[in-house]
């Protein structure tokens, strides 16, 4: 026996501790307990703990990490080089003309030039609070809306011919000078059930 060893168990001993197979330590049944009378061998299954991982084993994993992205973030482009879009209010008043990108949504626009549309369910088409009525000629630019887009549009509070999901309307050049009026209300179904909120 290895001089490590030896000191090991003698130390244990002393202690009243005895080493088990996997390298934790539990205390020795006292003299006279009833533990002492049990066989032997339900002894050693009572006594032997779980193994637990080691620290080096958890220290030896390796992790990755991906960028962060930050949600909704838009860069907003030089004035006069971006697509214009005018947002108005349900009474025929300009809110607020604003610029974009090409790829950038409505919802996610007007978010960035602080105006007042909603977005409850965050761009995953599961809401009609972003519901905004497309002016007739761009109305005609935009690809058809899906089945998703239009069981949500079902819900929209005001819906009109030319009602769309803004989350759902993608910025092209070709939609440049496009008029997106909010209407006098929306209605969160989630929240609200069939009360609209009036903006």
């Amino acid at each position: 026996m290895s001089r490590p060893a030896a000191l090991l168990r003698n130390a244990a001993r002393q202690a009243r501790i005895a080493p088990s197979p996997g390298g934790l330590q539990t205390p020795l049944p006292r003299a006279g307990s009833s533990m002492t009378k049990r066989p032997l061998s339900i002894l050693r299954s009572a006594s032997t703990p779980t193994r637990l991982t080691s620290p080096t084993a958890i220290s030896s994993r390796s992790f990755t990490s991906s960028s962060v992205q930050r949600h909704g973030e838009v860069t907003r482009p030089a004035p006069g080089t971006g697509i214009k879009v005018t947002y108005r209010d349900s009474k025929g008043n300009d809110i607020k003309t604003v610029e974009g990108n090409e790829g950038d949504d409505l919802l996610i626009l007007a978010h960035e030039y602080d105006i007042d549309l909603e977005g409850a369910c965050d761009r995953s088409v599961a809401c009609s609070t972003c519901h905004v009525i497309i002016d007739p000629k761009h109305y005609d630019m935009l690809p058809e809306p899906d089945d998703e887009e239009n069981d949500m549009l079902d819900l929209a509070f005001g819906l009109e011919d030319t009602s769309r999901l803004g989350c759902q309307v993608k910025l092209t050049k070709e939609l440049d000078g496009m008029v997106a009026t909010l209407p006098a209300a929306t209605r969160n179904m989630y929240v609200d059930g069939a009360k609209a909120r009036t903006h």
